[in-house]
Formats: structure tokens, sequence, C-alpha cells
């Protein structure tokens, strides 16, 4: 007879939503700022410089706000995925890995909270 866990309790589904919600509190807020700066929403303007000057400023903006788009793209993934591991926990499927049923180790969903593999899966998915 096995008695291999097949879900976490209660109380361990409370301890990675408060590591969720913290994560995605901070990846809003990164997002946000990310946002701004790759939409230019800021007032901090060079209308009243040079004309050479505000060429050379606006070329180098652009190359930043083209890393600060890709940067907010990626974080809204982040904050995608941190969301279904939310539902997941609601729904106490969270810490299953959705290719071999077994529990995620603690270990990795510290790291990765929104992990939907185990490193066994991971790995044979690179194969």
């Amino acid at each position: 007879m096995s008695t291999e866990k097949t879900s976490y309790t209660d109380e361990e589904l409370q301890e990675f939503k408060d590591l969720i919600l913290h994560k995605l509190d901070q990846a809003i807020k990164d997002y946000e700022l990310l946002r701004g700066s790759a939409t230019n929403s800021s007032e901090n303007d060079v209308a009243d410089t040079l004309p050479t000057f505000k060429a050379v400023h606006e070329g180098a903006a652009s190359l930043s706000k083209g890393e600060a788009g890709r940067m907010a793209e990626r974080l809204l993934k982040f904050i995608h995925n941190l969301q279904a591991a939310l539902r997941r926990i609601e729904n106490k499927t969270y810490g299953i890995c959705r290719e071999t049923g077994k529990l995620i180790p603690k270990e990795r969903l510290r790291a990765v909270p929104h992990a939907t593999l185990s490193i066994e899966a991971k790995l044979n998915e690179k194969k």
C-alpha cells in the first residue's frame, strides 16, 4: 500500500498562495513601471533641447522603449502564469505535475511557484 501524497494540504496551499500573491503584487508593479516607460507616459520631454541632441536622445529612448516593451511582455506572461497558479490552488490541483500526476516538490514550487511540471517531466519534455 502506497502512502505517497497526492495533493497538498490546505495549510500548504495557503503557504503557496501567500507566496504567489506576493510575487504577483511585485510583478504587477514592475509591469506598470515597464509599460509606462515603453509607452513614454512620463512627462520627461526634451522639447527644449538642441535638435541634434534631441534626435540622438530619441534614438536611444526608442531602443530602451523596445527593450522595456519586451520585458513588459515577459512580465505579463509571468503574471498570467501566477494567476493560473492561484486558480489551481482554488480548485486544489496546485502542485500536481500535468505529465506524471505526482506532486511537484515544495522546493521547486517555492522557486517556480507557477510550475506545472516536475523536474523529471520538464527534462523529458526537452528530449
